[in-house]
């Protein structure tokens, strides 16, 4: 039984949810990119260079000896997307967290404890 206990307060602990929530928006944000460069950028922008290269596809792109290197460029073409908004979104996350506030000038530094204990002992004297 201790072993079961154990196991619900490890899931229930707020890293683990975290990181299942990251991992489930992170599978779902590849998808997105994976369809934008599948379905947006590679018609737009690479449709000519795949026409010269007889090619309807870019991940049907390969040499002569059958390296399937249209696969990798799609791959590496998904890879800059995602690194390119993970970029921005932190940039945006950074400009948008409260800017730490200089830290006010020191209050004038009051008598010392000798000189508190100096005062007192001068007003006892009289």
């Amino acid at each position: 039984m201790g072993m079961i206990s154990e196991f619900k307060d490890f899931i229930a602990k707020g890293n683990a949810m975290d990181l299942a929530v990251g991992v489930i928006i992170g599978a779902a944000f590849g998808a997105i990119v994976n369809s934008l460069v599948s379905d947006v950028i590679t018609p737009a922008l690479l449709n000519p260079a795949l026409k010269a290269a007889q090619v309807e596809n870019l991940a049907d792109l390969k040499t002569d000896g059958g390296i399937l290197y249209g696969k990798f460029l799609a791959a590496v073409i998904s890879f800059l997307v995602i690194a390119f908004v993970i970029f921005i979104m932190v940039k945006a996350i950074n400009s948008m967290k409260k800017k730490e506030e200089p830290a006010a000038p020191a209050a004038p530094a009051g008598p010392s404890q000798e000189e508190l204990l100096t005062q007192i002992r001068d007003l006892l004297k009289k």
